[in-house]
Parts: C-alpha cells; sequence; structure tokens
C-alpha cells in the first residue's frame, strides 16, 4: 500500500486494551460532577469520534449507543438523546475514516467539527423537542472545544502506537 504524503511514520496496531483504557478514562471524567456548562467539551465524543476514525472496525456505531446510554442515565437526560448523538457521530467518523487519515491533524479537526456540530445540534434539537430548557449559545462553544482537543487527542491517543516493536540501536523503525 502506497503511504498518504503526509502521514509520516508506521504505527503499530492498536491494542483494544489501550482503546478500552481510553473510553472509560472519558466516560470517568465526563461522569466527574463538576457542575456543567454548555460550553463544556464532551471528551467521550472526542475519543468515540477518534477512535470511529482511526479503528473503525473495532470501535463503532454500537459502542457508541451503549455509551450515549450510560451518559443518558448518569445525566438523567431524555433516555436516547445521547445515545442518537453519539450514534450519528459515530457513524460520521467511520463514514470519513478513509479521507481523514491522509490529513494532518489540525485539518482532520476541520473536518471533524461539522460532525461534532451535527452531535451538539440534534441532541439539543430532542432536548427542545420533549419541553427541555435552552442551555445558552454557550452550547455553540463546545464542538469549537473539541475540534480544538483534536490535535492533542491525536498525540496522546496515537502514541503508544508511535513506539519502535523492538526497539535498539541496529534497528531502529
Amino acid at each position: 500500500m502506497i503511504m498518504p504524503r503526509g502521514s509520516g511514520q508506521l504505527l503499530l496496531p492498536a491494542n483494544p486494551l489501550f482503546i478500552g483504557l481510553s473510553l472509560m478514562l472519558a466516560l470517568m471524567f465526563d461522569m466527574v460532577p463538576i457542575g456543567r456548562s454548555p460550553a463544556m467539551p464532551d471528551l467521550l465524543a472526542l475519543v468515540l469520534v477518534f477512535w470511529g476514525v482511526h479503528q473503525p472496525r473495532r470501535i463503532g456505531v454500537s459502542w457508541a449507543f451503549a455509551f450515549g446510554l450510560l451518559i443518558d442515565v448518569h445525566h438523567g437526560a431524555l433516555l436516547g438523546q445521547h445515545a442518537l448523538a453519539y450514534s450519528l457521530l459515530s457513524y460520521g467518523a467511520v463514514s470519513l475514516h478513509r479521507r481523514l487519515q491522509g490529513f494532518d491533524p489540525f485539518t482532520q479537526a476541520l473536518h471533524v467539527l461539522p460532525l461534532f456540530l451535527v452531535a451538539h445540534a440534534v441532541a439539543l434539537l430532542v432536548r427542545l423537542a420533549v419541553g427541555g430548557m435552552w442551555p445558552g449559545w454557550g452550547l455553540a462553544l463546545a464542538p469549537i472545544f473539541e475540534a480544538m482537543l483534536w490535535p492533542l487527542a491525536t498525540v496522546l491517543l496515537l502514541a503508544p502506537q508511535r513506539r519502535a516493536p523492538d526497539r535498539d540501536a541496529n534497528r531502529p523503525l
């Protein structure tokens, strides 16, 4: 296979335990009771999209739906509100995964920004349809913050795959 021009380094296969650990840490961070402001980025959505782009065969729509139900139960939201938003988000990430692999992380962030916008809009519409309150215009900042976190997530979540499999002085990767 010919490598895309901007890809740089070959990556090791992703460890399923690391994928699960990163998803569980993002879920726990979203469940921390620090007070939820509308502009706060959803780290679980960010990690779901990241693994949907980089490992679409392992993390797909069903995992996003399950995590969405967990978030709905924890936040006391309408059951299915986050599940629907995360499912659409994951479907978009899996659909874009081939296109995004050839770009650098900053350009990838611009490509995933509409996904985050649509997910927040769907969750807002579901909330408003059942008589929920308007959270304010600060909600428009959350997808922007999530897209700004994309390059950092790329560096952190791909770090274990960038190490050499058998590091020694005679065979650097």
